[in-house]
């Protein structure tokens, strides 16, 4: 399957970027050309190679799906209790991801369409037009995954700032037609201890914001109906 990326045609990028310089942040909706983004949606929908990720410490544990549908009840109740200890205190997270290689060769001999999209941030009007609404004229290049939180994931708070990843910005790129506000996953900007600024997860919306903010996800609840879908990844300087 290969998807033909485009910007939309009526991005107001001087605005986009007024806010973002004023906030540090911005949700730019309508993104993408609506026919490819419907595309990338139904495309991870329809994938099986999910791994599910989760942190113990700083070791990152990989699990497929059918690894999981092997686990006992006894095993995914001892998990369960493992990461929600994990969040109690520390940095957590567990969610799906497709991973996308960061090496443009690799990508150009992939027939990922996420490869094609990491590739497609990277370079031409895409490059251009983040470069310019995050002020960010030493972005070179865009890494990406692909995530997708079930009833029960999250992310708990992290500033992405990483020595040596040359992280500007991040971005999430938010796939999700229906979605209600009680069923969580909401990407939250904190605003201090008590206080947070959040958005909820919406289609064809890409929330930019700089690099050094506290954020998270919040808990994806029993309620939702679907995986919360995104691509999600840095806007990076240097080379990969």
């Amino acid at each position: 399957m290969s998807i033909a990326y485009a910007l939309a045609p009526d991005l107001d990028t001087s605005a986009l970027a007024a806010h973002f310089a004023e906030h540090g942040r911005v949700r730019i909706a309508g993104f993408l050309a609506p026919q490819c983004a419907e595309q990338l949606r139904l495309m991870l929908r329809n994938r099986e190679d999910w791994k599910q990720v989760i942190n113990s410490g700083e070791k990152l544990v990989e699990l497929d799906r059918p690894t999981r549908a092997s686990l006992s009840p006894e095993q995914a109740a001892q998990l369960d209790t493992a990461v929600y200890a994990g969040a109690r205190q520390g940095f957590q997270y567990r969610y799906e991801s497709l991973r996308v290689p960061d090496d443009e060769a690799a990508r150009a001999a992939s027939d990922d369409p996420l490869a094609a999209f990491a590739s497609w941030m990277s370079q031409g009007p895409a490059r251009d037009f983040l470069r310019t609404v995050t002020g960010g004229a030493q972005v070179s290049f865009a890494d990406a995954q692909a995530t997708a939180y079930a009833p029960g994931d999250f992310l708990t708070g992290h500033d992405d700032a990483f020595p040596g990843k040359n992280r500007h910005a991040a971005y999430v790129l938010g796939l999700n037609p229906v979605w209600r506000l009680e069923w969580g996953g909401l990407l939250l900007v904190h605003k201090g201890k008590d206080a947070f600024e959040g958005v909820v997860p919406a289609f064809n919306t890409l929330d930019l914001f700089s690099v050094g903010q506290m954020h998270s996800v919040s808990e994806v609840t029993r309620a939702a109906a679907y995986r919360r879908y995104s691509v999600t990844g840095w806007l990076r300087s240097g080379k990969p």
